[in-house]
């Protein structure tokens, strides 16, 4: 984000999105699980609930790692065999055996496994008894196409465990279990503080993005009083992809003050306490920030509708000006054409030499046509010179 962060090493850095708010505060003492990314090995898991979905499965006790199951039917064997420790189990677009698997296993509600199954959800926090729910929705700033891509993070947390299940490429966990295995007296805190910890690289994971859509509208500005005529196109796409980071960031917003209001009934510890207040902060920064993209790109698509408007008004009346202008010397070609075509008549007709014609032999027959045209001519001339023609 652009607001000054002070928090210590294991709260920095940038992964997933936002969730909306229809819960309290976080689960007890509980595991935390991670979606992690390329980075990280696939463990594979012949058992029920495993497979290749699973990014990373560890427990821990004390905040300190125990042991790393290479399944999740091993890790809730584990689990079992430790009353004290926690969980911390990380998919990417599991199977619904799997999640089956882990509702059976940890007791989680079917809507909520329902909502992880099908993603596509929007930000939110829900509680089921001891478990807490939540939805996020990372964000990343993708530079080569210019636009923004979306990820969807689910959050379960229980009193022993915690698992995420991630859908698309964003959010990147592995930075946020790196850092909490490198502070065991933080992450002895149990899944609470995990879930704080991708709370904060969720919304640290926005401030490439707002630098980035800043930059491009800055571009678009320019394009726009350049006459890029692909501008508008490119304004479109680009409040719609405001339009989904509205979807991400808003709902955190109302999520965080809940998790906040949660704080002496969960007996939160004071430092979480801190850093989340931190967080919220943050989000509510970057919400503004979205705002505003948004209510500038509305005025800029009006600026380049009203400079369109101009552009095609100027080139109506360019092609009115040459219309009048070629009409002006079509009247000029044809008052001369008209002019001239008198003494061309009066000339044709005695000229037919017939033997009985009218003034054929008449010793004035010639001076009266010559006078004859130059009145007609004369005439003629008045007239369209009179009419502006001429």
């Amino acid at each position: 984000m652009t607001l000054p962060s002070k928090k210590p090493h294991w709260l920095r850095r940038p992964t997933a999105p936002g969730p909306t708010t229809p819960g309290h505060a976080p689960a007890a003492p509980a595991s935390a699980a991670h979606a992690s990314a390329p980075s990280q090995a696939v463990h594979p898991s012949p058992s029920p609930g495993g497979g290749g979905s699973v990014v990373q499965a560890s427990l821990y006790r004390d905040g300190r790692k125990v042991s790393s199951p290479g399944s999740l039917a091993e890790t809730f064997r584990q689990l079992r065999d430790e009353p004290d420790g926690m969980a911390w189990i990380g998919l990417h677009r599991p199977t619904e055996a799997e999640l089956l698997s882990l509702a059976a296993e940890f007791d989680l509600h079917e809507l909520a496994v329902e909502d992880a199954m099908e993603a596509h959800q929007r930000p939110k926090l829900e509680r089921y008894g001891d478990t807490l729910f939540v939805v996020l929705r990372a964000a990343r700033y993708l530079d080569a196409p210019e636009e923004v891509d979306f990820g969807e993070l689910h959050v379960f947390l229980g009193p022993d465990f915690l698992i995420t299940v991630r859908h698309g490429a964003a959010p990147d966990l592995s930075a946020v279990r790196r850092r909490m295995e490198a502070t065991p007296e933080l992450l002895a805190l149990g899944p609470e503080a995990v879930l704080y910890a991708i709370l904060d690289a969720v919304v640290d994971g926005y401030a490439p993005v707002v630098a980035g859509v800043q930059n491009d509208i800055d571009e678009i500005e320019t394009e726009v009083f350049r006459g890029d005529p692909e501008v508008s196109r490119r304004i479109y796409e680009l409040s719609r992809e405001m339009v989904e980071f509205q979807r991400a960031t808003r709902p955190l917003v109302g999520m965080l003050h809940n998790l906040m209001a949660g704080f002496a009934k969960y007996g939160t510890d004071e430092e979480l306490q801190r850093h989340l207040r931190d967080v919220a902060d943050h989000v509510t920064h970057t919400s503004e920030r979205v705002d505003g993209f948004r209510q500038a790109l509305t005025e800029i698509l009006t600026v380049n509708a009203t400079l369109v408007s101009q552009q095609q008004n100027a080139e109506m009346r360019a092609l009115a000006e040459a219309g009048f202008e070629q009409n002006e010397e079509i009247k000029k070609i044809s008052s001369w054409a008209a002019i001239l075509f008198a003494p061309t008549l009066v000339g044709t007709i005695y000229g037919m030499n017939f033997d009985h014609m009218p003034e054929l032999h008449w010793v004035y027959g010639y001076p009266f046509a010559i006078l004859l045209m130059a009145v007609v001519c004369t005439s003629l001339y008045v007239i369209f010179k009179r009419r502006d023609w001429l």
